[in-house]
C-alpha cells in the first residue's frame, strides 16, 4: 500500500471507531431505533439521485437494507442506549467472526482451518471474560442485541456475495433505501406512538450532530473509501486494519465519556482481537 492509502485507512478506522461515541451522544437523548432510521434516511437522500441503480434484483437490495438497517445498526444502537459502553460495542461487533465462519462452512462449504478455530475459541473466551465486567460496560440484557447485530453483519456479507454485484457503492446506497421504513415500523411496534411524539423536542444540536455524523462521514464517505481501497488491494491487506476500529472506539469512550479501562476489559480486548488476528493468519500469508 502507498503511504497515502495507509494514512487514509488509518483515518477511516479512527472515524468508524469514534462513530460509536457519536451514536451514544444521540441514543442517550432520543429513541435509538428512530435515531438509526434518521441515519439511513440522510445517508440515502440526496445521494440516491446521483447514483445509478445497480442491475441486481430488488430482493437483494431489500434484504440488504433490512439487515443493515434493523439487524446491524438498529440492534447495535439499541444496545448502546441500554448501556453498552462505546468501548465494548465495536469490540463485540467483531463477534461476527463466529457467525461468518458458520455461514461460510454451511452455505459456501468453506473449510475451517486450525487458525480459524483457534480464533473462534479466543474470541469466545474474550466474550466470557467481558461478562465478568462489573462497571456496567455490558448489561446482560443488551447481549442478545449485540449478538443479533454481529450475526446480521455476517448475513450482510452473505447477501452481497449472493447478489454477485459489481457495483458495491451503488448497491449499498440503493440497499439503504429499504432501511428507514422497517426501522420506523419496528419503533412503532416496540413502543407505540410515544417516541414519535417526543422526537421533535429531542432534536437538539447534539442529536442532529449524531445523525449527520453517522450518515455522511461514517456511512457514505466511509464505505465509499473502504470499497475503493478493497478493490485496489487484496482482502488480506485490508482485513487486519479492521482490528483498529475497537481500539479507536475504546479511546473514544475514554476521551468523551471517561470510561475506565479495567484489567478485565483489557483482557477481553486482548482475547477477542487476538482471535480476530489469528483467524486472519493464513489469509495474510497468502
Amino acid at each position: 500500500m502507498t503511504v497515502k492509502d495507509i494514512c487514509i485507512t488509518l483515518l477511516l478506522m479512527c472515524l468508524w471507531g469514534l462513530n460509536f461515541s457519536a451514536i451514544k451522544l444521540g441514543a442517550s437523548q432520543t429513541d435509538p431505533i428512530l435515531l438509526t432510521a434518521f441515519r439511513f434516511l440522510f445517508a440515502v437522500f440526496p445521494a440516491i439521485f446521483f447514483v445509478k441503480r445497480p442491475p441486481e434484483p430488488v430482493r437483494y437490495l431489500l434484504a440488504y437494507g433490512l439487515v443493515f438497517g434493523l439487524g446491524v445498526w438498529g440492534m447495535m444502537v439499541w444496545s448502546i442506549n441500554i448501556g453498552v459502553s462505546v468501548g465494548m460495542a465495536p469490540l463485540l461487533m467483531n463477534m461476527s467472526l463466529i457467525s461468518s465462519l458458520v455461514l461460510g462452512y454451511f452455505v459456501f462449504k468453506e473449510s475451517l482451518s486450525v487458525n480459524k478455530i483457534i480464533g473462534v475459541v479466543l474470541s469466545l473466551a474474550g466474550v466470557l471474560v467481558s461478562l465478568a465486567l462489573s462497571d456496567g460496560s455490558l448489561p446482560l440484557q443488551a447481549l442478545p442485541l449485540i449478538m443479533i447485530a454481529a450475526i446480521s453483519w455476517s448475513l450482510l456479507a452473505l447477501i452481497v456475495k449472493k447478489s454477485e454485484t459489481k457495483y458495491v457503492f451503488a448497491f449499498s446506497v440503493w440497499g439503504m433505501l429499504f432501511a428507514p421504513i422497517p426501522l420506523i415500523a419496528f419503533a412503532y411496534i416496540l413502543k407505540g406512538g410515544q417516541p414519535f411524539f417526543d422526537l421533535p423536542g429531542q432534536l437538539n444540536a447534539q442529536v442532529w450532530f449524531s445523525i449527520l455524523f453517522q450518515a455522511y462521514p461514517t456511512t457514505l464517505l466511509g464505505y465509499w473509501l473502504w470499497n475503493r481501497l478493497t478493490l485496489k488491494y487484496p482482502l488480506s491487506t485490508m482485513a487486519p486494519f479492521s482490528l483498529l476500529t475497537p481500539i479507536f472506539g475504546l479511546l473514544g469512550g475514554v476521551l468523551f465519556y471517561s470510561e475506565e479501562i479495567s484489567l478485565i476489559k483489557l483482557l477481553a480486548f486482548v482475547l477477542i482481537l487476538s482471535g480476530l488476528a489469528v483467524s486472519q493468519l493464513r489469509t495474510v500469508k497468502q
